[in-house]
């Protein structure tokens, strides 16, 4: 905690306590991305930030309306009320009023929303990471069970593996619990599968704790899960790649094709017409192909595996 979060805390904490139940989903956010700021830490720097961005956009773009006098700038022919006749002397400050104000609205809302939002983007992030990496991290879990090494230090030596991503920071948690709260292995292995953002990761720890809990074959049970996981990954690679092609064909038939027929379609019309400014050509070009080219990188990206 920083000397900032400090600050917004002495503010605001013990308010912030009081909300832990209308904040039940950042909690849980907080937790599965594995923030190590504590929730009314957040929460109280989440509302102080968004009221000194807030503050901060109103003021600077209070101070440019004011400069500029873009109020007045602003020009209606159409009829309106008398009392608002009265109130054109003072345009510019009631104009910089309602720009400031909203100023203040947006950036402050925004700034919460991030607050809000970052949380549970993190959380998705490492749910991806450790489906692409869980069934390597078992792969690494079967070999060491397998040479008859203690299922509580097969989770301790893949958390201190830097190669497995996300899936052995989950293995470090489970180290913790057993090395520092004096926690069992169930227990253990039940605190981190109910926080994990990941429903393979839960799966799995579930089915050990199963496996302990019941002195089964913990062995032959890693390898079981590591083939399932295995064949899912080709099949989840196989369904994207069909899922690319399939993008691919639209972006050339949309945004190759389509528009070039469109350009083609404008200029003969804009030739014909004689018009020298051909607005929707412009639109076409400056506006659709750059915003489209963006929406279907995007799409890509929100679809690819995690690598």
């Amino acid at each position: 905690m920083n000397s900032f979060e400090r600050f917004c805390f002495n503010l605001l904490g013990k308010r912030m306590k009081a909300k832990r139940e209308d904040y039940a989903a950042l909690r849980n956010d907080l937790i599965s991305a594995r923030f190590k700021t504590p929730f009314e830490v957040y929460l109280s720097t989440a509302y102080i930030s968004a009221i000194l961005v807030g503050l901060s956009g109103a003021v600077v773009l209070g101070v440019i309306s004011w400069v500029l006098e873009i109020p007045n700038m602003i020009k209606y022919k159409g009829e309106v009320p008398e009392f608002l006749v009265g109130l054109s002397a003072h345009t510019l400050l009631i104009g910089t009023v309602i720009i400031t104000i909203f100023s203040l609205l947006v950036f402050g809302g925004l700034t919460y929303l991030v607050f809000i939002l970052y949380p549970g983007l993190e959380a998705g992030n490492r749910r991806r990471n450790i489906d692409a990496s869980l069934p390597y991290a078992i792969n690494y879990i079967t070999s060491m069970s397998t040479a008859g090494i203690t299922p509580a230090e097969v989770f301790r030596l893949l958390g201190s593996s830097s190669i497995y991503g996300q899936s052995a920071v989950e293995a470090r948690y489970i180290s913790r619990e057993i090395d520092i709260f004096g926690r069992d292995l169930i227990d253990s292995l039940r605190l981190v599968s109910s926080s994990t953002p990941s429903r393979r990761m839960k799966e799995f720890l579930q089915g050990t704790i199963a496996s302990v809990a019941s002195g089964g074959n913990i062995t032959e049970y890693f390898r079981t899960k590591a083939e399932q996981y295995a064949l899912e990954n080709r099949q989840t690679q196989k369904l994207f790649l069909e899922t690319l092609a399939l993008v691919s064909e639209s972006y050339v038939t949309a945004m190759v094709a389509g528009t070039l027929f469109l350009i083609i379609l404008q200029s003969i019309m804009s030739v014909l017409a004689g018009d020298n400014r051909p607005m929707f050509l412009y639109a076409v070009i400056y506006v659709m192909i750059p915003l489209g080219s963006i929406m279907f990188v995007i799409m890509i990206s929100s679809m690819t595996p995690e690598t």
